[in-house]
C-alpha cells in the first residue's frame, strides 16, 4: 500500500517544503508558485509524451489559452471573482482542445509534432496581433486574485496555499487515470498502437480524450498562473514556450510520473541563478538539453537511479522462460466458453470473392474460405499465395478491393480492426505483436479489459479490479505462462512471445480465432503442447489456422483450404489437400523428410573461424549464458539446438555485438571481437540474419541489398556480389524492384539471407531460417546453405531438428544458457533416442 502511494507521499513533502528550501536560496514564493504551476503543465504534457507517444511542439498554447481565458473571464463577465476563474478557464480550453484534436490526430508521428507546432504559431500570430481583445504586445494587466474561504489571497503564502492544494489534487487524480483501464491503454498506444487495435480498442478515441484531459490540465496551470503574475499575455502562446516544456519532460524523466515534475524546478532553478550572470541563459539550457537526449534519456530521474544504483544490493535472476512454472493441460478459460452455439447451417465465418492488390502486385485474386463452428479449418499454400493477406482482409488491416465477409450472418468487410475484434474476431500475428516494454501479466490484462464493461473507466485501478485480475490469471494458467508474469513481453524467447500473441487473441473471447503460423519458432515439445491447445480452443471457437507445419495440420484440421498464387485451389476434407496432385506440385516439394535423407558432403577443416570462450550476457539482472565455450571451424555448419528460451538467440546476438558480453572471449579468425560495436563486428566479416528478417520496409529489394553492402567491401572473407546472390535465389531477380515488405515470407528470407552475405562475409549467423516457411522455400534454403558451405562457416539456430541435423556437420545444444553437449550432428540426425536424451524431447 506505501508503494502504491509514494507518488503521493513525494508530491505532500515536496510541496510542503518548496517554499521554505527556495527562501533558504533567496527565491521568493512566486517562484514557488511558478514551480509548482510548470510541474502542473509538465505532468499534462507528460500524459501525451510518456504516456501516449505524442510529441507535441505547441502544448504551450493550452497553458496560454488558459491564461488568456482566465483573465478574460473576469474582466468582462465575473469581475467579482478570482481565483476560482481558473477552473472554468480550464474547462472552456478543454472544450476547445476537442475540435482540434479529431484534427490534429489524424496524423501520427511528425507530422502531429508539426501539426502542433503550426497550430501554436497561428495561434501566437492571432494573439499577438487581436489587441483589442488580447492586448497585444501589452497584454492583460490587473487580474485580481480575489478571496477564497475568507482569505485573502492576494497575499503569497495564502496563494502558495491553494496552489499547493490543487496541485496535490492534480497529482492524485492524474496517478488515479493512468494507472486505470482508459489510463493503461495509453502505454499500449505508446508501445504498439496496432496491437491495441486489434484486441479491441478505438485507439484514436483514447487518444483524443487523453489529448483533451492533457490540454485542460495545462490550460489550469496556465490559468492560475495568470493569478501568480497577475497578468496574461502571449508570451506562453509562443513556440520558445512549448519548447521549454518539452524540454523540462525530457530533462525531468518522460517515463516517470513525477519525473516532468522534477524537471520543471530544475529549470527554473537554472533560469534564476543562470539569468544573473548571463542574459543568453537559454543557450546554455540548450545545450544541457541536448547533453541529456545524448547521455542520459531518462532525465533526472534516470540519472538518480543510477547513483543510487551502487547502494543497493545487486541481485541476479535467471532467464525470464526460466522461471516459468510448469505447463499443465487446464480447461478453457470462462471467457471462452461463454458464447451460444452458433446453430445454423451457414460458416460462422465466411469469406468470398476477396480480392487485393498492392500496386502493381495482386496478393488475392479469388479468395474465399467458409469456417463452421467448433472446427479448426487449416489455410495453407506455398509462400505468397496470399494466406496472410486474406487474414489481414478479414481481420480489417486492409479493406478488400472486391469481396463480402460474414461473421455470424453479419457483414464485417471494411470495419476497422478494432471494430472487427468487437463484434467476435480476433487474430494472432505471423511476425509476433506484443507491448514488448510491458509484463506478460500487463499484456495479457490489457487484453481481457479490452471487452469488459470498465474499459473506459478513468478512475478504478485496472490492476485492481477483481473480475479483470481474476481473468487475467485464468488466461496465464491456460497458456502456461505463470512464473514469469513479471518478465518483460520483450524479455521471452520467441516462443514464448508465440505464445503470448496468441493468449492476447484470446483474451477477446473470440466467436472466430484466427491464428497465423502460432507453431513457428517452437521447440518440438512446445509445439506438440500448442497444437493441443488449438485443438482443445477449436472444440468450442472455431479457428482458422495458417501453418507451414504440414504434418501438424493434416493431424490437426477437420476441414483445409489450400491456396496458390492468390486463389483457391482446393478446398475439402484433410485427404482432398493430402492427395491432390496440384497441392503437392506447388507447395509441399521434396518434403522434409527427404531433405533429412540426403547424403551431404562437409566442407569443414581443422582450421578455427570462430572460437568463443567462458562467455556470460544478461538482459538486465536477468542471467542468459552462463560460461559458453564453443569453436566452428572453417567450411562447417554448426547447429545450434535447445528448447525455448535456453540462450541460442542472445548467443547469437552476443557475438554480433547486440548483446554485450558481461565476460569471456569471442574469436573471429584470430581477432577479439567482445566489446566490439554490432557495425565493427559486420565489417570484421559476420552477417547476421536475425528472427523476423528485421527488412528495411517501404525499401525495395535493391536496396535492401545495396544497404547490406555499403559498408562491408573490407575484404574481410569472401566477396560476395550482387550477381552471385541472386544466383543462390533466383526468383528475387524478379522482385528487385518490388518493396521488401510486400514479398511473401519465403521472398523476405530470401531477401535477409542476401542482405547478410552482400559485401565480404567470414560467417553467417542465421536465426530460426526455415520458420513460417513452406516445403519448397525450405527446400531451396536448404540447397543455398548448402553450397555456401563451400565459402563460409555458418552458425544455424532453427528447430526443424530433421532438416538442420542433417545440413549441419556439428550440434551443440544449450540448456539455461549452458552448453549440454556438442558433437557431430549425424547421429542426432539419424539415432532419435539419443536426440530426445540430448535436448531432452
Amino acid at each position: 500500500m506505501l508503494a502504491r502511494n509514494a507518488n503521493l507521499l513525494v508530491a505532500a513533502a515536496s510541496l510542503i517544503a518548496l517554499p521554505s528550501v527556495l527562501s533558504a536560496i533567496g527565491l521568493t514564493l512566486t517562484s514557488a508558485s511558478d514551480v509548482v504551476l510548470l510541474a502542473m503543465a509538465c505532468m499534462a504534457l507528460n500524459l501525451l509524451v510518456g504516456y501516449t507517444g505524442l510529441v507535441s511542439f505547441g502544448h504551450g498554447a493550452w497553458f496560454g489559452l488558459g491564461a488568456y481565458a482566465a483573465a478574460l473571464l473576469q474582466h468582462h463577465l465575473l469581475p467579482g471573482w478570482g481565483v476560482v476563474l481558473a477552473l472554468p478557464a480550464a474547462l472552456v480550453v478543454a472544450l476547445a482542445a476537442i475540435p482540434i484534436g479529431f484534427v490534429v490526430l489524424r496524423r501520427r508521428g511528425v507530422y502531429f509534432s508539426l501539426l502542433t507546432l503550426a497550430f501554436t504559431a497561428l495561434l501566437f500570430s492571432i494573439a499577438f496581433r487581436w489587441t483589442n481583445v488580447t492586448g497585444g504586445e501589452n497584454g492583460i494587466g490587473g487580474v485580481r486574485r480575489g478571496t477564497l474561504f475568507g482569505f485573502d489571497l492576494e497575499t503569497g503564502p495564502a496563494f502558495y496555499a491553494v496552489v499547493a492544494v490543487v496541485m496535490f489534487i492534480v497529482v492524485f487524480k492524474l496517478q488515479r487515470f493512468v494507472r486505470s483501464p482508459m489510463g493503461s491503454v495509453l502505454v499500449a498506444i505508446r508501445e504498439n498502437e496496432q496491437r491495441a487495435r486489434f484486441i479491441g480498442y478505438d485507439t484514436r478515441a483514447y487518444k483524443i480524450a487523453c489529448f483533451t484531459l492533457s490540454a485542460g490540465v495545462a490550460a489550469l496551470a496556465g490559468a492560475l498562473m495568470t493569478f501568480n503574475h497577475r497578468f496574461a499575455s502571449a508570451d506562453p502562446i509562443a513556440v520558445a514556450f512549448s519548447g521549454e516544456l518539452l524540454a523540462m519532460v525530457v530533462i525531468g524523466g518522460m517515463r516517470s510520473f513525477l519525473g516532468p515534475a522534477l524537471g520543471a524546478l530544475f529549470f527554473v532553478l537554472f533560469r534564476e541563478f543562470l539569468s544573473m550572470w548571463t542574459p543568453n541563459w537559454l543557450f546554455y539550457f540548450g545545450l544541457l538539453f541536448m547533453a541529456f537526449i545524448v547521455y542520459s534519456p531518462t532525465g533526472l530521474v534516470g540519472v538518480a537511479g543510477r547513483l543510487i544504483a551502487p547502494l543497493r544490493r545487486k541481485s541476479e535472476e535467471a532467464a525470464a522462460m526460466g522461471q516459468r512454472i510448469g505447463a499443465q493441460v487446464r480447461a478453457l478459460p470462462a471467457g471462452l466458453t461463454a458464447r451460444p452455439r452458433w446453430d445454423r447451417p451457414e460458416p460462422v465465418l465466411e469469406a468470398k470473392g476477396l480480392v487485393r492488390s498492392f500496386g502493381g502486385i495482386k496478393a488475392v485474386r479469388e479468395g474465399a474460405v467458409a469456417v463452421k463452428d467448433r472446427t479448426l479449418h487449416a489455410l495453407i499454400g506455398p509462400n505468397g499465395a496470399g494466406k496472410t493477406t486474406t487474414f489481414n482482409i478479414i481481420s480489417g488491416m486492409f479493406p478488400p478491393n472486391a469481396g463480402e465477409i460474414r461473421l455470424a450472418g453479419e457483414r464485417i468487410d471494411g470495419l476497422a480492426p478494432e471494430a472487427v475484434c468487437m463484434k467476435g474476431l480476433s487474430r494472432s500475428f505471423q511476425i509476433t505483436n506484443l507491448f514488448p516494454t510491458l509484463t506478460v501479466e500487463e499484456n495479457l490484462r490489457l487484453g481481457v479489459q479490452a471487452t469488459h464493461k470498465s474499459r473506459l473507466d478513468p478512475w478504478r485501478d485496472a490492476a485492481a479490479i477483481p473480475e479483470i485480475v481474476a481473468e487475467t490469471r485464468e488466461m496465464m494458467d491456460f497458456l502456461g505462462v505463470a512464473g514469469m508474469e513479471k518478465a518483460e513481453a520483450g524479455a521471452l524467447s520467441y516462443g514464448g512471445q508465440r505464445l503470448l500473441d496468441m493468449g492476447l487473441a484470446l483474451t477477446s473471447r473470440p466467436r472466430v480465432l484466427l491464428l497465423d503460423e502460432p507453431l513457428a519458432g517452437l521447440a518440438a515439445a512446445e509445439r506438440t503442447r500448442v497444437s493441443n491447445l488449438i485443438k482443445q480452443i477449436s472444440a468450442q471457437v472455431p479457428v482458422l489456422l495458417v501453418e507451414h507445419d504440414i504434418d501438424r495440420v493434416f493431424e490437426l484440421a477437420d476441414a483445409v483450404t489450400v491456396m496458390a498464387d492468390g486463389a483457391v485451389l482446393v478446398d475439402g476434407t484433410v485427404e482432398d489437400a493430402r492427395s491432390n496432385k496440384k497441392v503437392q506440385e506447388v507447395y509441399i516439394g521434396s518434403g522434409s523428410a527427404a531433405l533429412a535423407a540426403r547424403d551431404l558432403q562437409s566442407a569443414a577443416t581443422d582450421t578455427p573461424m570462430l572460437t568463443l570462450s567462458k562467455v556470460d550476457a544478461f538482459y538486465g539482472k536477468s542471467r542468459i549464458l552462463t560460461d559458453v565455450s564453443l569453436q566452428a571451424k572453417e567450411g562447417e555448419i554448426l547447429a545450434l539446438l535447445g528448447r525455448n528460451g535456453a540462450g541460442k538467440s542472445t548467443l547469437l546476438k552476443t557475438i554480433t555485438g547486440i548483446v554485450k558480453p558481461a565476460s569471456g572471449s569471442i574469436v573471429l579468425a584470430g581477432d577479439e571481437l567482445a566489446g566490439l560495436s554490432s557495425a565493427t563486428i559486420a565489417r570484421r566479416g559476420v552477417g547476421y540474419v536475425p528472427q523476423g528478417r528485421a527488412l528495411f520496409h517501404g525499401m525495395s529489394v535493391r536496396h535492401n541489398l545495396e544497404l547490406g553492402r555499403l559498408k562491408r567491401i573490407t575484404g574481410a572473407g569472401k566477396h560476395f556480389s550482387e550477381e552471385e546472390v541472386l544466383e543462390l535465389f533466383p526468383r528475387l531477380k524478379v522482385r528487385l524492384d518490388t518493396a521488401a515488405d510486400l514479398l511473401s515470407g519465403g521472398e523476405q528470407q530470401m531477401v535477409a539471407v542476401a542482405r547478410a552475405l552482400m559485401g565480404d562475409t567470414r560467417v553467417l549467423l542465421l536465426d530460426e531460417p526455415f520458420e513460417g516457411l513452406s516445403p519448397a522455400v525450405t527446400e531451396e534454403l536448404f540447397d543455398a546453405f548448402d553450397r555456401l558451405r563451400q565459402s563460409l562457416t555458418l552458425v544455424i539456430v532453427d528447430h526443424h531438428l530433421d532438416v538442420v541435423l542433417n545440413l549441419a556437420d556439428r550440434a551443440v545444444v544449450l540448456e539455461r544458457g549452458q552448453v549440454m553437449h556438442e558433437g557431430p550432428a549425424r547421429p542426432l540426425a539419424r539415432d532419435l533416442d539419443l536426440r530426445r536424451q540430448v535436448l531432452w524431447l
